[in-house]
C-alpha cells in the first residue's frame, strides 16, 4: 500500500489557532517535511508534541531535489506531513511540486485545514468577498510589476496579494498608477499577531502611508474594477448598425430593438437616429 501526503495548515500568528488535528498528525507522521526545521521545533514545543518520525527540510532551495525522495517514501507506505512557516503549504509556499508528483503516482493527498492569510485578510478588509482571486506575490522588478498589474486592471473580482514590507510602498504606488488613485484597498499587517493592523483607504493614501516604512507580514486586498459604462454611440453609428442588420435580413423593427439593447438605449432613440439618417441630405 502507498502512503499518504498530508498538507497541514499552521498558524499565521496566534498559536492557539492551530487546528486540533495538527498535533496528532505531527506526532504520528513517518516523515515531516518542514520549510524551516527551527520553526517546526518551536511549533511542536508550543503544542507539546514530540514527533516520532524523521524530520527533513523542504524549502524553495531544495524543493526540486527533495521531491523525488519524499515521493519514494510515500510510494513505500510512509505518511508524509508537509508544513510551511505559516498557512497552507503550496499556496505561495513550497508544496505544489510535491503534490503534483504524488498525484501523478496516484498517491493519496489530503489536508489538515488551517489558518489562511488570504481568507483572513479578505474577511476583515471590508471589501466585496463574493468573488475574489488570489494573485500571490508580484514581480520584484518595477516594469514586470506594472505589466502584471495591467493584466488585471479590468478584473471585476476583489484581488488579494502578498507583499514584502520593504516593497509595499512601491507596490501600492504602482497599483494606484494602474488601477487609479481612488480604488479602495486594505493593507493587512501581522494578521492574528500582537501588532495586527488593518489600514483601509484609497490606494494613493495607502501608498503615502507605506512610504513612511512598514514592518511585518503583509497581505493586500484591492477592490475589483468598477463596471465600465458602454461607450456612448452617436446617431450616425446607431443608424449604421441598424442598416447592417437590415442588410443581413432582419426586419427594421427587430434591428432597432437589437441595437437599442446592445447600446442600452430606449428603442425610440434608435428609431429617431434611423429617421434622421434617412432624412439627411
Amino acid at each position: 500500500m502507498t502512503g499518504t501526503l498530508v498538507l497541514a495548515g499552521t498558524p499565521i500568528g496566534e498559536i492557539a489557532d492551530a487546528p486540533p488535528r495538527l498535533a496528532a498528525e505531527l506526532a504520528a507522521a513517518d516523515v515531516i517535511a518542514a520549510e524551516d526545521t527551527r520553526r517546526l521545533r518551536r511549533l511542536t514545543q508550543a503544542l507539546q508534541v514530540q514527533p516520532a518520525g524523521r524530520v527533513v527540510s523542504y524549502f524553495e532551495g531544495n524543493e526540486a531535489a527533495r521531491t523525488p525522495e519524499l515521493v519514494e517514501a510515500l510510494a513505500g507506505g510512509a505518511r508524509v506531513l508537509l508544513v510551511t512557516d505559516a498557512g497552507m503549504p503550496s499556496v505561495s509556499d513550497p508544496g505544489y511540486r510535491l503534490v503534483a508528483a504524488a498525484v501523478e503516482r496516484d498517491i493519496p493527498v489530503t489536508a489538515v485545514p488551517g489558518p489562511s492569510a488570504v481568507l483572513t485578510a479578505l474577511a476583515v478588509s471590508g471589501l466585496p468577498v463574493d468573488r475574489f482571486c488570489f494573485e500571490g506575490f508580484l514581480p520584484r522588478k518595477a516594469g514586470e510589476r506594472l505589466g502584471r498589474l495591467r493584466e488585471v486592471a479590468d478584473e471585476r473580482r476583489t484581488l488579494v496579494y502578498f507583499e514584502a514590507p520593504h516593497r509595499l510602498d512601491a507596490t501600492l504606488a504602482a497599483m494606484a498608477e494602474v488601477f487609479g488613485p481612488d480604488r479602495r484597498a486594505a493593507v493587512c499587517r501581522e494578521l492574528t499577531k500582537t501588532y495586527e493592523e488593518v489600514r483601509r483607504g484609497p490606494l494613493t493614501e495607502l501608498a503615502a502611508w507605506a512610504a513612511e516604512g512598514v514592518r511585518g507580514e503583509i497581505t493586500i486586498v484591492v477592490e475589483g474594477a468598477p463596471e465600465r459604462p458602454a461607450a456612448a454611440l452617436d446617431a450616425a453609428e446607431l443608424a449604421r448598425r441598424v442598416a447592417v442588420r437590415e442588410e443581413a435580413g432582419e426586419r427594421r423593427k427587430e434591428a432597432i430593438a437589437a441595437v437599442a439593447q446592445e447600446a442600452g438605449l430606449p428603442k425610440r432613440e434608435v428609431f429617431d437616429a434611423v429617421v434622421a439618417a434617412k432624412n439627411a441630405p
